[in-house]
């Protein structure tokens, strides 16, 4: 089995930097807000990287703008040349050029833990998407210790000749995505009747399993929020196993406090454990080392 990614030995103590690729996103549901706000509730800091600039609301994503290759190189290499990184968050790249420029930037840096999230991409044509996930295939998954995403949309990318009546459990998606280098997938959003599956789980092992109610809302932003907590907790330090179990029940209380911001989708409250209600025991559910 493969070693478990762990935070980087030079990393100061306190706090830790986590470096985040990730889109502008004006709703402030998902993209770098969502990452800026789960790692600082873990008492990490946030070097954020813009990679394109969304227009979206809390209802619809009406488009993007991708900022050229060298504008994400740029502001990444600036920060990296200033400051100890302990973990890289890979979020959404842009289009298949910022997907190479980060790859460049992974292979650099590579004594460093990744998580990369998959977004789903149904808003794009079948060209982009394809040629999307082309670029993520050949320039960032060798180079990604955990690979976060939805049961749907990972399983129809990496298993798309999936013929089995059965729906793939999450070891059959770590063996799909361990043919692209990748050691570990976390796996979300199973539906098992009332309750939502998630696995953190390797092709030989399940590393963390957790179950939750299914919440009557739909949300934006869950996928970001739970990979960046989840490279958060690298960043302190945490084993993989403890700190995928941690970042799901953080996401967990985020969505059972989610909120609904505009005239759209609900979004997770990241902040949860700072609310007045439960400031006498603010660590129980919060990402913390």
């Amino acid at each position: 089995m493969p070693e478990t990614p762990t935070a980087a030995s030079e990393a100061p103590a306190r706090p830790p930097c986590v470096l985040c690729f990730n889109a502008s996103d004006p709703s402030g549901a998902g993209g770098l807000a969502a990452d800026q706000t789960a790692i600082a509730s873990a008492s990490c800091h946030v070097l954020p990287v813009a990679t394109c600039v969304w227009l979206r609301d809390t209802r619809h994503l009406h488009g993007h703008h991708a900022l050229e290759a060298d504008w994400i190189d740029d502001q990444a290499r600036a920060v990296l040349e200033d400051v100890s990184v302990a973990a890289i968050k890979v979020g959404f790249a842009g289009s298949p050029a910022g997907l190479a420029a980060i790859g460049a930037i992974l292979s650099d840096y590579d004594e460093l833990p990744v998580v990369t999230y998959l977004p789903e991409l149904a808003w794009w044509t079948d060209g982009e998407r394809e040629a999307y996930l082309e670029a993520c295939e050949a320039l960032v998954l060798s180079q990604t210790d955990v690979l976060v995403g939805n049961h749907h949309t990972l399983a129809r990318w990496l298993l798309p000749d999936w013929d089995d009546e059965r729906p793939p459990g999450p070891r059959d998606i770590a063996r799909a995505a361990a043919a692209h280098g990748v050691p570990y997938t976390l796996v979300t959003g199973q539906a098992r009747g009332e309750r939502i599956d998630s696995h953190l789980a390797s092709p030989e092992v399940v590393l963390a399993h957790a179950e939750f109610e299914r919440i009557d809302a739909t949300f934006i932003g869950a996928g970001d929020t739970l990979s960046a907590a989840l490279t958060a907790l690298l960043a302190l330090g945490s084993d993989l196993a403890q700190a995928g179990a941690e970042a799901l029940g953080y996401l967990d209380q985020a969505l059972a406090n989610g909120f609904q911001p505009g005239m759209g989708h609900a979004v997770p409250d990241r902040l949860f454990w700072a609310d007045d209600d439960s400031a006498d025991a603010p660590n129980e559910s919060s990402p913390s080392p």
